[in-house]
Parts: structure tokens; C-alpha cells; sequence
């Protein structure tokens, strides 16, 4: 069976991504948002990058008008009924996904795939919400999806291999290098990733150097786009905790406990780029 018609619930910066990729692709796409006027709205951002694509000459008008021929927005489960590929980017916590797993195995059609975008969190714990947990698996896309490569493909004990050759096929469709890894959490890359910004923020702490000459440091030295406090910046000092606990509590492994400080920047608000500040201030750029 092949996806031609995709779902996207959720509707924030990952949702809207996905969705973007997606219809670029030549893929019919609706994305659900709770609100409408919420799912209309994301349309109406998704219509303003690509104008902005098209301004930069990275994409052609007519290509651009297709584009946004396949998107379409509802604040209704049920219009997802007739999706192949429903992908969740709601919420990174698991009973909301539990909740909406189970909601969506009673709407969408026979014989489609259930897919998370979660970056941490067990897809086993969502596949069994659902009387099809064949179909279900991880599809974990980057921010920015449009500009990242990278997919993490994520089977449980259960996902047919058809069903993750299906997508592995939708994924290399939508221009992405896909990845399988098996579903543990964090799987590739936040495994490897989180307790190097978690280190850098207990070095940073400790005062061993500047929050900006330990960035310096990993662009010049490591030849990373961007440091540590400036990546965390970019994913959320909120998010960036939920995914360190939820690592510590699979692996009780003292280097993904998030430092007291990161706890207290999120306790006060300091979230990022999201809130405007978080290690760098965002609000007067």
C-alpha cells in the first residue's frame, strides 16, 4: 500500500515542519490542531515560508501553489479517517500520546500506519493503546524538518516489516536519509547528544568557562554548527529536561540527570528561543 494521503497531528514548529515536508513531496496532507483557528493559522505560516522560498528563488511559484493545493487544516480526529499515514508531533509526554493513539486507532481507517514523532519516549507504551500495533512505529524527523536530513525510524517488538519498509519508503520520498534503531530511549542521536549538553551546562555551573567560550569552543574545535547553550536554546530548556528524565529513567545512568541549573531556568520561564530567553536573550534580536 502505498502513502499517498498524510496526516500530521499537532500543529507547533515540528507538526507544521512535517507537514511541509510532506506536501512538498507530492503528498496529500491534512494537519489537525485542536483549535482551528490554531490549524488555520499554521496554514497560513506554512503559506508564508514557502513565499519566502519562493522570494529566495530556492522554489518555483507553480511548485509553490501545489504545495499548498495538498495542505488543508481541521480541529477534527475524524477527517484524518482516510489518511495512510498519520504521524503524532502533539506534546513530548506519554500518557497525552497514549490517550491520542488510542482515540486515533478508532478513527483512521483499517490497514494505516500510526506513526510518533517522539524524540525519547517508548513507542511500544503508544502501540499498545491501539488494536493494530503492526502499524505502528516511530517516524522521528529533526528541526527543522524541512532543512534536516535525518529520520530516526523506530520499530517496536511488534511493526510488521512491511509496515517499516512503508515508511522507509515515505521517508526517502520526502528526501530524508532514514535510520532504524530499536526502541530505546533516546534512540541514536539523543542518546549521544543530551548527556554532552547536559555536561556542558554542569561544566558551565561549575565555572570552568563562559557559556560562550565553551560554544566558541565546540564550533572551533569540534566543527559543530553551534554550541551547546545556543542548541539547547534552539530545543527548549523545557524540552531538553523532559527528554534527560525520561533517559534517566530508563537507564539511571547519572550523565542524562538534568543539572539543578537547567531545572531552574525552566522553573523560571527561561525556555529559549521558545520564551525569548533561556541561556542567550532572543527578545532583542
Amino acid at each position: 500500500m502505498t502513502i499517498k494521503k498524510v496526516g500530521i497531528v499537532g500543529s507547533g514548529i515540528m507538526g507544521s515542519g512535517i507537514a511541509e515536508v510532506a506536501a512538498k513531496s507530492g503528498h496529500e496532507v491534512v494537519i489537525r490542531s485542536r483549535q482551528r483557528a490554531t490549524a488555520d493559522g499554521t496554514l497560513a505560516m506554512l503559506e508564508k515560508s514557502l513565499d519566502k522560498q519562493v522570494d529566495k528563488g530556492k522554489l518555483e511559484p507553480a511548485d509553490r501553489d501545489a504545495t499548498l493545493g495538498r495542505l488543508s487544516a481541521t480541529s477534527q480526529l475524524h477527517d484524518l479517517a482516510e489518511c495512510d499515514l498519520v504521524i503524532e508531533s502533539v506534546v513530548e509526554d506519554l500518557a497525552t500520546k497514549r490517550e491520542l493513539f488510542n482515540e486515533l486507532d478508532k478513527v483512521v481507517k483499517e490497514g494505516a500506519i500510526l506513526a510518533t514523532n517522539t524524540s525519547t519516549l517508548s513507542v511500544i507504551d503508544m502501540a499498545m493503546e491501539t488494536h493494530r500495533p503492526e502499524l505502528v512505529c516511530g517516524v522521528h524527523f529533526f528541526n527543522p524538518a524541512p532543512m534536516m536530513s535525518l529520520v530516526e525510524l523506530v520499530p517496536t517488538l511488534l511493526t510488521s516489516e512491511e509496515t517499516l519498509e512503508r515508511v522507509r519508503e515515505f521517508t526517502v520520498e520526502c528526501g530524508k536519509d532514514p535510520v532504524t534503531v530499536k526502541d530505546r530511549a533516546g534512540f541514536i542521536v539523543n542518546k549521544l547528544l543530551f548527556p554532552y549538553l547536559n555536561n556542558a551546562v554542569r561544566m558551565y555551573e561549575e565555572g570552568i568557562a563562559s557559556k560562550e567560550d565553551i560554544d566558541t569552543a565546540m564550533r572551533g574545535g569540534c566543527n559543530f554548527p553551534m554550541g551547546p547553550f545556543a542548541l539547547l536554546d534552539l530545543v527548549g530548556l523545557d524540552t531538553s529536561v523532559s527528554i534527560m528524565d525520561a533517559l534517566y529513567q530508563e537507564t539511571r545512568d547519572h550523565n542524562y540527570a538534568p543539572v539543578a541549573l537547567l531545572r531552574r531556568m525552566v522553573a523560571a520561564g527561561l525556555l529559549g528561543r521558545k520564551s525569548g530567553k533561556g541561556f542567550y536573550d532572543y527578545e532583542r534580536r
